[in-house]
């Protein structure tokens, strides 16, 4: 496969910077696939599991909020929030998980309370799936 180039930027600092052959990432509509030679697009990132190929090797990350930009057959990600598979700490991830289902079992939470639990939770299982790739 063609290679081309990744930009993954977010708040923290850079994630990645090199070529790949593919990417998946979701985006607010859907999975997006990405190869060389794609047609300039954005598009804004969902939740989910970004998929990086590396010299034939997939490479996973937790990608929570953004946007994705392909120009002129260069590839950015500007995240949210971005985390490589490896880099998750998946107890971190649980107990974050219990805390936001403790919120939204509660009879007593406010619709403030069970919105943020419900972002949480969410948040929560994508980083879940994608450590599960370690």
């Amino acid at each position: 496969m063609t290679p081309f180039r990744l930009t993954i930027i977010s708040p923290d600092g850079p994630k990645f910077e090199g070529d790949v052959e593919e990417i998946i990432v979701r985006t607010t509509s859907g999975d997006l696939g990405i190869m060389a030679g794609h047609a300039n697009c954005v598009a804004p990132l969902g939740m989910g599991q970004a998929t990086v190929i590396i010299d034939g090797k997939k490479r996973y990350g937790a990608c929570i909020g953004g946007l994705f930009s392909m120009v002129d057959g260069k590839a950015t990600i500007v995240a949210t929030t971005f985390e490589w598979a490896e880099d998750i700490d998946a107890q971190r991830a649980e107990a974050a998980y219990q805390r936001a289902q403790q919120v939204l079992d509660s009879k007593d939470a406010s619709d403030t309370e069970i919105a943020l639990a419900q972002a949480r939770l969410r948040r929560a299982l994508v980083r879940k799936s994608v450590a599960g790739h370690k």
